[in-house]
């Protein structure tokens, strides 16, 4: 057992309880505690944004693909998931907020209709639940590596954590986290890596010993360009219909601040994103042959640091799972409350809104957990995370935000063909590209819908 790694993950995470603890104080209603009352500043919103994309995948699995893939493997992350949170920040931060909306689903209800509302939600939330699942069962392996009790147990007591800290404090207490955390992770990544280059003679020396074919970026498109533009199509809807990034610019005091907060912290996960890209092409120097690719930063946190480092790297670790998985909890809260539960009980008081939604936040910290011990690896959730329910909302909120085309029933068709096409695509026909499959489904059930629609409006 680790000791000084285990105390440092369990001050840093008494440490986010207090700040979260302290920061709710302000919090008095939904609002407040979904989206801070819009009080947000640009660098708030920034390292939130930052913080809440930046996950142990976006460490550990990317520095995987890269070990594995060479350069090549940077092309979805951090590159296209960066490039992701950058169209977010230009195409839906300005129009989202000056709607004054609550959550994502409100503009679906204010553009379609209460019924599309809700199926939104219900399309969405699976994802996000996968997602805190891959976070909670990543924070479970750390623990359990750290401590050496079993892997069930871990998880479990992950699950209790991250739950019991995604309830206190709401957007604010997480946004102000955020920063702490997003710190912890760019400094933890920054001595790695120095500690790395230093075992190899520098940067520039570790760079210069790579095979050529590690650096040819080519490589990804070796097995033909759709299964490329399969993945980014995944990368690029997922991200624009992820209420967990949506959730953060929301709460900005301006929509000129949402959108410089968005990009900002797009142009972050880029920038940071450059250090996982190092120790996964570094890594083969050091470590070479290894069973399981993903486990190379780990190794090389453990070989290459000193107790206190290590210690400081896996509470980078953690802090990168604190924000993701606060945010996967609270975004589809926040819409499961507020766009199901209080339009179907109206007329609650101010604390009970806010104790509906933070309720919800538990029974699905309940739900993630059942899911996080029941697969094999985070991948597996990670993958039905990004795909999920994510080809027909992609269709049904661009249509619905950018132009007048299409009313209820064509986005009931969208969303209804997507969340089936992509799982019958996936599961039941073995297509290889499903995703695509999804996506054009969905798009020409709105677009055939639409057409007639149009002639005669009708509410669903």
């Amino acid at each position: 057992m680790n000791t000084i790694a285990l105390a440092g993950i369990v001050g840093y995470v008494l440490l986010q309880f207090a700040i979260g603890a302290w920061v709710s104080r302000r919090v008095s209603s939904d609002q407040d505690y979904i989206v801070a009352g819009r009080s947000l500043g640009g660098t708030l919103v920034a390292f939130s944004v930052f913080a809440t994309w930046f996950g142990a995948e976006a460490i550990v699995a990317s520095a995987g693909e890269i070990y594995t893939k060479g350069l090549a493997g940077a092309v979805t992350d951090p590159l296209a998931y960066g490039v992701a949170v950058l169209l977010a920040g230009i195409l839906l931060a300005g129009p989202l907020w000056r709607r004054g909306i609550v959550t994502y689903a409100d503009m679906v209800r204010e553009r379609y209709s209460p019924t599309i509302e809700k199926l939104f939600v219900a399309v969405l939330l699976p994802g996000s639940i996968l997602w805190a699942a891959a976070q909670v069962r990543a924070f479970g392996q750390i623990l359990g590596a750290t401590t050496g009790i079993e892997l069930a147990t871990a998880i479990l007591i992950a699950a209790v954590l991250v739950g019991a800290y995604s309830v206190v404090g709401g957007l604010l207490a997480d946004a102000v986290t955020d920063v702490v955390q997003g710190i912890a992770v760019i400094v933890g990544l920054v001595v790695l890596a120095v500690a790395v280059a230093g075992a190899l003679g520098g940067a520039g020396a570790a760079i210069g010993q790579l095979e050529p074919e590690r650096l040819a970026a080519s490589a990804v498109v070796k097995d033909g360009y759709l299964p490329l533009i399969e993945r980014l199509a995944i990368i690029f809807c997922g991200s624009l219909v992820a209420i967990e990034l949506v959730s953060r610019f929301l709460g900005a005091k301006s929509a000129k601040v949402a959108v410089f907060g968005t990009i900002t912290g797009g142009l972050m996960y880029i920038a940071i994103g450059t250090f996982p890209v190092f120790l996964g092409l570094a890594g083969p120097l050091l470590i070479k042959d290894l069973a399981e690719p993903e486990q190379i930063v780990p190794k090389l946190a453990e070989a290459y640091l000193s107790p206190l480092g290590y210690a400081l790297f896996v509470g980078a670790l953690v802090s990168a799972i604190l924000s993701v998985v606060h945010a996967a909890l609270h975004a589809p809260a926040a819409q499961l409350s507020h766009n199901v539960i209080l339009r179907l009980k109206p007329g609650l008081t101010d604390r009970a809104r806010l104790n509906t939604v933070r309720l919800s936040v538990l029974g699905l910290s309940v739900v993630a957990w059942v899911l996080a011990g029941s697969v094999e690896t985070i991948k597996e959730l990670v993958e039905m995370a990004s795909a999920f329910g994510s080809s027909g909302a992609i269709v049904v909120a661009l249509f619905g935000l950018f132009t007048r085309f299409g009313g209820p029933r064509a986005a009931l068709a969208a969303l209804i063909a997507g969340a089936l096409a992509w799982p019958l695509g996936k599961f039941a026909a073995d297509l290889s590209f499903p995703y695509l499959a999804a996506l054009g489904t969905a798009l020409a059930c709105y677009v055939g819908v639409a057409l007639f629609e149009d002639r005669d409006q009708g509410r669903v």
